[in-house]
């Protein structure tokens, strides 16, 4: 008989949550420690997010945290080595490092592109290149990698061309992933989560940058239209995203993989 009560905890579990520092990382690192994770929390900021680790200590939970810079191969092999030192193994990688930026196509420049895409699709690659090989059967036990990509990966809005692009890379990455680690026998299950407009700093920018581009007059504007645009009529909550992560990684969804959990309020399916 299955134990339900057991399907959603991490107990005895590593994770690696990269771009926690903040935001939707933060939560994430804190609620898959709060399941019984260890966690190694990693960002380019705040001394690898040392402030995330604070947090994950003060609750009872265990973490570490790496400086980490995820479009460099280098560091993401220093991150898993220091997972498996530090914590003592890894089940679990979180590619939600990323950024955005705003331009209309025929003003957006090519540095700016690629930046976005360097960090939120080659960061991602080598986050589930490097998870594999930590993980693979029959040296690793297995493991869940969820790769962070938006509902812009789904759908289009004006003037964010060079997000969108990123974020439908990393769907269909998640997907060719999957399929590659199942039919080989990894015993690795790969998915995408997409959310809408989340109440953080990046969401923030986002809405920010229609009044930017002048596509709305100024910021109340631009949130209540995009509010509007959300059925359930609120903006998301960081573990609103957080709780969805913890699915995808807990036991409850071992015989879920190349799935994209679409966390959104509705937008999408409005």
């Amino acid at each position: 008989m299955t134990d339900y009560s057991k399907l959603f905890r991490l107990d005895g579990k590593v994770a690696l949550v990269s771009g926690a520092a903040r935001g939707i990382g933060a939560e994430v690192a804190l609620a898959l420690a709060q399941a019984g994770a260890a966690v190694l929390v990693t960002d380019v900021a705040d001394g690898g997010g040392k402030a995330t680790v604070e947090a994950i200590r003060k609750a009872g939970g265990k973490a570490e945290a790496c400086v980490h810079d995820v479009t460099r191969e280098a560091e993401w092999e220093s991150a898993v080595a220091a997972a498996k030192r530090q914590l003592g193994g890894l089940d679990i990688v979180v590619n939600n490092a990323g950024i955005e930026t705003a331009a209309l196509l025929s003003q957006c420049t090519v540095e700016d592109f690629r930046k976005v895409l360097d960090i939120n699709v080659t960061g991602v690659f080598l986050g589930v290149k490097h998870a594999i090989r930590a993980m693979a059967a029959p040296a690793g036990k297995g493991g869940s990698i969820i790769n962070m990509s938006s509902v812009a990966g789904l759908i289009g809005t004006t003037g964010h061309a060079a997000y969108h692009t990123s974020k439908g890379a990393v769907r269909l990455l998640t997907k060719a992933a999957a399929v590659e680690c199942a039919q080989l026998g990894t015993g690795i299950r790969v998915n995408s989560v997409h959310p809408a407009i989340v109440a953080t700093e990046m969401g923030t920018n986002f809405i920010q940058h229609f009044v930017d581009l002048g596509l709305a007059p100024d910021y109340a504007t631009a949130e209540g239209a995009i509010k509007a645009g959300h059925p359930m009529g609120r903006f998301g909550e960081p573990a609103d995203v957080a709780s969805a992560v913890l699915y995808l990684a807990a036991d409850a969804t071992k015989w879920m993989t190349g799935s994209e959990l679409v966390i959104d309020g509705g937008y999408s399916a409005a």
